[in-house]
């Protein structure tokens, strides 16, 4: 009788700690939804929290928001349906998040912002941002063309810009970062400002009017992303100009793409956005899960490449 009890009790500690090992080795779920697909740096970004969410063996349930709020909003509540560990996503534009992010913290499930920040009343319905400082992109794009506009000799160089998608974080931000820099400059003109939706072929378009508007008037192209810079390439050189010479070209994101038109002369240089946020995005998802404090914002370093370096740094690119 006393063998039969001991075996029971020894047998209940065993499925005791199996159970236990087993709910410890249940993968860490994480809903992520992405803008969509609208350019190198986008798909460089989905790749980084992909393979970052395997290496981790993090189980990641993936939407594609194709540049539609609406698609981005539908998802997060499927992800709340499916009551996963952690919510993340970069969101297409800032405002009209509140009520979604309100159902999501009423369901006790955290929150986290890549790449793009949110307008929203209660900043506690997230938990953190991670990424890049658009201001400052921003600022460093205006801070190299007022440094070569001092070196110009023209009177006035006449600046054309292509914004990315209109109520975007980077298009917003990036906007504002490089007008800050340049008022009051009287070397340099903003004539020309339009969205371009942060893809090549709308910049091709956008370049495209621009030219016929502007003609030989435009002498540098501003642009909120590498991927409107390289579609407005292929409209400059369809006019019969020179990108690079008979227009400046100044980008951001660091894209391959980008480095490889610098090389071949066509742009003067990019302002380095990273988009390779997966292995910070785990990190953070682990660490809210586990009550560790993580801060409101994580900022990631970056640089910014002139064409003079493109050859050297391109073997180092990893996206």
């Amino acid at each position: 009788m006393t063998f039969t009890r001991r075996t029971f009790i020894a047998s209940a500690i065993a499925l005791g700690l199996a159970s236990s090992s087993a709910f410890a080795a249940k993968p860490l779920v994480i809903g992520f939804s992405q803008v969509g697909a609208e350019s190198e740096w986008r798909t460089a970004n989905t790749t980084s929290i992909k393979d970052a969410a395997k290496k981790e063996g993090v189980t990641l349930k993936f939407a594609d928001a194709q540049q539609r709020q609406e698609n981005q909003v539908k998802a997060i509540r499927s992800f709340i349906a499916q009551r996963v560990d952690v919510i993340a996503f970069s969101p297409v534009v800032e405002s009209g998040w509140d009520t979604v992010l309100r159902e999501a913290k009423r369901a006790n499930i955290p929150v986290i912002l890549t790449d793009r920040d949110v307008n929203v009343s209660d900043k506690s319905l997230y938990v953190t941002l991670i990424g890049s400082d658009f201001v400052e992109e921003g600022r460093r794009a205006g801070r190299w063309l007022a440094d070569y506009a001092a070196k110009s000799p023209k009177k006035v160089l006449n600046i054309v810009e292509l914004q990315g998608t209109v109520g975007s974080a980077p298009a917003i931000d990036r906007k504002a970062g490089f007008e800050e820099v340049i008022k009051g400059n009287p070397k340099l003109k903003v004539i020309r400002t339009q969205t371009a939706d942060f893809t090549r072929a709308k910049g091709k378009e956008v370049m495209e009017a621009f030219l016929k508007a502007q003609g030989k008037d435009i002498n540098v192209l501003f642009a909120h992303n590498d991927d409107m810079a390289i579609g407005a390439i292929q409209a400059i050189e369809e006019a019969g100009l020179k990108p690079g010479k008979d227009i400046i070209i100044v980008s951001i994101d660091g894209v391959k793409g980008a480095f490889e038109a610098m090389i071949a002369g066509k742009l003067n240089v990019s302002v380095e956005c990273s988009p390779l946020l997966g292995p910070q995005l785990m990190q953070a998802a682990r660490d809210v899960v586990a009550g560790k404090p993580v801060p409101k914002r994580i900022v990631t370093e970056e640089r910014v490449f002139p064409a003079e370096v493109a050859a050297k740094e391109l073997p180092n690119r990893k996206y």
